[in-house]
């Protein structure tokens, strides 16, 4: 999911609300205003969802920096097998 495909989906859902608003000011028959409602709400379901792919994709990509500071964290304390063999030499 790119930014550019989230925008589309945005503008889209924009649009059809824009469309929608602007019937319903010149009085356009209420079955036409249901049916264009009933493509608006798809475009809103279709954003939200691209909004949370994006979300997700971005979070994914930010989230292996995290685990490579455990990593590095993890591999600056000494591991178990360290620690025994310190113990055995302590004793």
């Amino acid at each position: 999911m790119t930014l550019a495909q989230l925008e589309y989906a945005q503008e889209r859902m924009q649009q059809k609300w824009y469309e929608l608003a602007m019937a319903e000011q010149r009085g356009v028959a209420s079955p036409v205003l249901e049916r264009m409602y009933n493509a608006y709400v798809p475009a809103i379901e279709e954003y939200n969802r691209r909004r949370e792919e994006y979300q997700r994709e971005t979070q994914a990509e930010s989230d292996p920096e995290a685990v490579k500071q455990k990593r590095a964290a993890r591999s600056e304390a000494p591991s178990s097998s360290a620690k025994r063999e310190h113990a055995k030499k302590a004793s």
